[in-house]
């Protein structure tokens, strides 16, 4: 394969309506050019692969059978929809998928009536759309008109459970409803669970479809009075096998499981369905992440996440490190800790690559658990090692922890229990844009009573973090850091457990002082740097920990400046806010301190690389430059001279 195929069929398709006027014969050739051209754009923009390629024949088989933009397809997580939106009139900008100003790479309200409903998060789809189709029903009105509701949804994402919550609510409510089940058996990482198993069953027998509705016919044939029996019979039957019953017995019809990359499968069965559904319907289909591209088939998690390749060797183009990633740091940290103490165990919900425990689990498989797309029961799950005994570490990114809050409330804070919080993608993200910004945690953890939360300003901090949060056993604790490299600092063989709630100084000034919180250090560094030229030379401070407060360094600053300024990768309401109410209960203000606090502003950014992202947030180092420099009044000064 080159990524100069042609695609002259797709070349014809600039919307869904135009497949209305293609054969079977021909739509299964756009799918073939559908693929050629999705491998064809991500490698050129990196991005998510694998996901798209398994739902390329069901993609067309959908806009091809149902009436979009009316009828609603909700795409769940949606890192499988690039395919989709080569189709919805937004093939000359696919290049453009993850990149500033360009696409998003998920589905957007905002980019298209073709994405009735964003996502990103998983499990949300099947909720989404029984609102659409309740909305229908109650006569709401939306430009696109609403028509059928249809969500997508993969076996990992069935792991959570939203996704029965709705389907419990479905079923009981009777709308007419479409959720096709993309069972590919991986969702990023290999499945886990007895959903994934009780799949796999479904698919072995899948002839007993068959059976049942010979069964079902065969009891109509019989006199009367064996027709009782013969029921209770085939119930029993029915009971012992597999056939969907776990679906059916919510309220849905099943259907399943086809061959969804056979397009002589998928479109007779969607335009059975789409003809005479009445109420909720599940359609079962199986498909292979990553088909038809060899590279992402071979690949372990069947290219998922890719940077730009090469599209004939599938070779990815990915710049050399010169420092770990931060990731990489904590998951050697922790093996470290784990070596001298085997109460220490590892938790993720269905991200053990992407928090590094895939290490964790080859050295120490009994004792590092996914749990799946599941992070409320993988907090409480902790919570309940904590409660055993164990020391477990809790690894999600910061923006699915958010999906575990309450437990993190109630299962963990309120009770004081040691869980070990590690926080991976904290701050601005970059390509995966605001649905994965790591923004809201120091906020909604730094307000729970007995929380320890903690930032490392570098991968030797981390390092550092991780050993005192092995060695704390009086409460929760946490602590945070980026997506990508480290700064390339001296490592120290093994973290020294800090002292909890002490900052250090990093450099000694005068008149203004910088108060850091995080991996902003660097970009205060060259801040100060930028400063000195103009004579001013700030005291540099890192906070280390946002609860609790370092109360005697922060009231010195205070006392010994004329100026204060916090700088974080977080939202208002985090550590900044914390600062303030420090200085303000101790009156601080009232002797005429200059206060500001650099935070992420109250907008969501779109996708960009993270310089440009920060740039927008306005916390890179020239950022901070001008806000000192308009603190001291400074720059008024240089604008008069001018």
């Amino acid at each position: 394969m080159s990524d100069t195929t042609a695609t002259p069929l797709l070349d014809q398709v600039t919307r869904p309506a135009d497949l209305k006027h293609l054969s079977d014969a021909q739509l299964t050739q756009v799918a073939r050019e559908l693929r050629t051209e999705t491998i064809s754009a991500v490698s050129e923009t990196g991005g998510h692969l694998g996901a798209g390629l398994g739902v390329v024949e069901l993609t067309v088989a959908l806009h091809a059978v149902f009436d979009t933009p009316r009828d609603k397809i909700i795409w769940d997580v949606s890192h499988q929809c690039y395919p989709h939106k080569i189709l919805t009139e937004r093939r000359d900008r696919i290049r453009s998928l993850r990149m500033k100003d360009g696409l998003s790479g998920f589905t957007k309200r905002s980019e298209s009536p073709y994405d009735p409903f964003g996502a990103a998060h998983s499990s949300t789809s099947i909720s989404a759309a029984l609102g659409f189709a309740v909305g229908r029903d109650l006569g709401g009105v939306i430009p696109e008109g609403l028509g059928d509701a249809i969500a997508v949804i993969g076996d990992g994402a069935m792991s959570a459970g939203m996704a029965y919550e709705a389907l419990n609510n479905a079923g009981d409510l009777k709308k007419r409803l479409i959720v096709i089940l993309n069972d590919n058996e991986m969702s990023i990482a290999p499945p886990v669970g007895a959903m994934s198993s009780y799949l796999s069953r479904l698919y072995a027998e899948a002839p007993f479809q068959d059976f049942k509705a010979a069964a079902k016919g065969a009891v109509s044939l019989l006199p009367e009075p064996f027709r009782e029996g013969a029921k209770r019979a085939k119930d029993m039957l029915k009971g012992m096998a597999v056939g969907g019953t776990l679906f059916e017995n919510l309220g849905f019809s099943y259907l399943g499981p086809i061959n969804g990359h056979d397009m002589d499968q998928l479109l007779p069965v969607l335009r059975t369905v789409q003809q005479r559904a009445t109420g909720p319907i599940l359609i079962h289909i199986q498909t292979q992440k990553g088909k038809g591209y060899g590279p992402a088939e071979a690949a372990r998690d069947r290219g998922h996440a890719t940077a730009k390749f090469n599209v004939v060797t599938g070779e990815q183009k990915k710049s050399p490190s010169n420092a770990p990633s931060y990731t990489r740091v904590f998951a050697d940290s922790l093996l470290t800790e784990a070596a001298e103490d085997d109460k220490i165990c590892a938790v993720t919900a269905a991200m053990p690559d992407g928090t590094g425990l895939d290490l964790f689990a080859e050295r120490y498989p009994s004792r590092c658990f996914d749990v799946g797309i599941a992070e409320q029961h993988g907090v409480t799950f902790c919570a309940g090692l904590a409660a055993a005994g164990m020391k477990p570490f809790c690894a999600m990114y910061s923006t699915f922890l958010q999906r575990g809050y309450d437990q993190v409330v109630h299962d963990v804070a309120i009770q004081r229990l040691p869980v070990r919080f590690a926080i991976d993608r904290a701050g601005l993200v970059g390509a995966d844009g605001p649905t994965h910004a790591g923004a809201f945690d120091v906020a909604f953890l730094a307000n729970l009573p007995g929380f320890v939360v903690m930032a490392a300003a570098d991968e030797a901090e981390l390092r550092h973090m991780v050993a005192t949060a092995a060695a704390h056993d009086e409460g929760p604790i946490a602590f945070r850091y980026p997506r990508g490299e480290g700064r390339g600092v001296e490592m120290p063989e093994r973290g020294t457990p800090l002292e909890i709630g002490k900052g250090r100084i990093i450099r000694e000034g005068s008149k203004v002082a910088l108060l850091s919180f995080g991996t902003r250090l660097e970009e205060v560094e060259k801040a100060a740097e930028a400063l000195s030229a103009k004579g001013i030379t700030p005291t540099i401070a890192d906070a280390r920990f946002a609860k609790p407060l370092d109360r005697d360094m922060i009231l010195k600053l205070a006392e010994d400046h004329e100026a204060l300024i916090t700088i974080e990768e977080g939202a208002v309401g985090g550590f900044g806010s914390h600062v303030a109410q420090l200085l303000a209960d101790e009156a601080v203000f009232d002797k005429g301190l200059k206060f500001r606090s650099m935070v992420l502003p109250d907008i969501f950014i779109d996708q960009a690389n993270p310089a440009d992202m920060y740039a927008v947030a306005g916390m890179n180092a020239e950022q901070i430059t001008a806000k000192v420099l308009d603190v001291l009044g400074i720059g008024d000064l240089d604008a008069q001279r001018a």
